[in-house]
């Protein structure tokens, strides 16, 4: 598909800070200066851009434990991402939330969520919201190959397709459900085909290019914007890192990883860039640049901020500690 020098350049510079802000995450948990684990994102950029270009900014979408990249591909702001990674006051979450709960209302991030498949009904609920409220915004669930093996996943879609709900179910296959093969543990070979059961649209494409989620999601919000209900993309792709920060990951090769290397969805929609005389190397080496200082001013901002104050432990908990 053709598409404007603007949006190529945009959704290259995207990629490019969701990968550097990972790296700047791996540094920083090697400097014991992150609490708790993490989940890397790194290599599945072109899923959480492709989809997040397609929508508005007031559209909703509901992240994973794996959500930095959906959060930057939103709209998010660095600095208080990096601050809350770091536990920070000056966070999204105010330092209470960490890596796996940063949300950003403002941008329609909803936030993320540690439960695997809890997300999808909050995806649900936004979606109708919005249709009760006629607002005409389009919810995104993100959630991962193991997620698609839930109950909510079942209940949501078919609630979803009963209502006919302006949303977007987003399966990210990177193949493994922490250690496990998404061979050795789904009963169908596409995920997609699920939805065939909820009689709704289901389509497996590439997750590596960008171009074809992007296009693949245009669809999916048309149809979701004109009241004809949900759609089910599955984005096969995968994650160079670890199901988390030191996973010794004894459960695939380094052939594997290698393999999935060499398509990697920023280098490749790089080539394509240059191929279409959207990019030049003069502007390739502006953009890293700026990508560069962004997320080394994220990282000087989270550093300085201050720690949360033991006196804020329980203002924001809504639930009674009795």
């Amino acid at each position: 598909m053709e598409i404007s020098k603007e949006l190529g350049l945009n959704m290259y510079k995207k990629m490019l800070e969701i990968r550097k802000f990972e790296e700047k995450a791996i540094e920083f948990f090697t400097q014991n200066l992150i609490r708790g684990s993490m989940h890397l994102y790194i290599g599945e950029e072109a899923v959480a851009v492709g989809v997040c270009s397609a929508l508005n900014r007031d559209d909703y979408i509901v992240s994973t434990h794996r959500g930095h990249g959906h959060c930057i591909a939103k709209g998010a702001d660095l600095d208080k991402m990096m601050a809350e990674l770091l536990g920070k006051a000056t966070g999204y979450c105010k330092g209470k939330g960490g890596s796996m709960h940063i949300a950003d209302v403002e941008s329609g991030n909803l936030g993320a969520n540690g439960i695997v498949g809890g997300g999808i009904p909050i995806a649900v609920g936004a979606a109708l919201s919005s249709k009760l409220q006629k607002l005409n915004r389009v919810s995104v669930s993100f959630f991962s190959d193991g997620a698609s093996n839930q109950g909510t996943f079942h209940e949501s879609i078919n609630l979803a397709s009963i209502w006919k709900l302006p949303i977007i179910f987003v399966c990210e296959n990177n193949f493994y459900g922490i250690t496990m093969p998404v061979k050795e543990s789904t009963s169908v070979e596409k995920i997609s085909e699920r939805a065939k059961a909820y009689s709704i649209p289901g389509i497996t494409i590439d997750g590596n290019n960008v171009l074809e989620v992007y296009q693949t999601a245009l669809e999916a919000v048309e149809r979701a914007r004109k009241g004809e209900g949900p759609t089910l993309i599955e984005a096969i792709t995968y994650r160079w890192e670890g199901h988390y920060k030191g996973d010794p990951q004894v459960y695939r090769s380094k052939e594997e990883i290698d393999e999935w290397k060499e398509k990697d969805p920023i280098k490749r929609f790089r080539e394509l860039l240059f191929a279409e005389n959207i990019l030049d190397e003069d502007m390739d080496a502006q953009i890293i640049k700026e990508v560069q200082e962004e997320i080394q001013n994220a990282s000087d901002y989270a550093l300085r901020s201050p720690n949360p104050s033991p006196q804020d432990l329980l203002n924001d908990v809504y639930a009674n500690p009795l």
